[in-house]
């Protein structure tokens, strides 16, 4: 983990658009998440792998030009001197809730509060436009990426065992919210 010393996250612009995937690394997969609903309330376990492995995601080929300047969506760059570093993406869905599309933090930055500093601007952006909360969604084969949603003060609020049908690996997707 590299030491965060001159850190600055900036919106998106014409001239970081060729920086946009750098920090879309490899990632572990270590278990999964196991939800289970009682109450009116989600709560979930992990089920760790006795192996992890890693995996990683393509590099999102976007018209990266309609997150710049845009009221309804936004993509936050985290930069080390000129070396990005993080990234996450945002739009405004229809119930007014700030829809996280992506984050990812550089590996060797992972731990080092990166994915903290982009999500507290996101919550600054949605509070901006007067949204209400955030939400996102993870595969229950994120372990790690659902650890630091539950960190971040996201509560699991639903399941979807059928969004993944195609994709014999996952069971499940998984929605994370914030509540303002």
């Amino acid at each position: 983990m590299e030491e965060a010393k001159n850190i600055t996250i900036k919106a998106l612009d014409e001239y970081s658009i060729s920086v946009v995937n750098e920090a879309n690394n490899p990632f572990p997969f270590i278990g999964k998440i196991i939800p289970s609903f009682s109450d009116s309330v989600w709560t979930y376990e992990e089920q760790l792998y006795e192996k992890a492995h890693e995996t990683s995601f393509p590099d999102d080929l976007l018209d990266w030009s309609e997150y710049i300047n845009s009221e309804d969506k936004q993509v936050f760059l985290a930069f080390d001197e000129t070396s990005c570093i993080g990234q996450i993406r945002v739009v405004k869905d229809w119930n007014r809730f700030a829809y996280i599309e992506n984050i990812s933090v550089r590996n060797s930055y992972r731990h080092s509060g990166i994915g903290h500093l982009l999500m507290d601007v996101t919550e600054t952006w949605a509070k901006e436009q007067l949204l209400l909360r955030l939400s996102l969604e993870a595969q229950n084969d994120n372990v790690i990426a659902c650890r630091f949603y539950a960190k971040e003060r996201f509560v699991l609020g639903g399941v979807d065992t059928l969004k993944q049908i195609g994709n014999p690996n996952i069971d499940m997707t998984l929605y994370w919210y914030k509540i303002f």
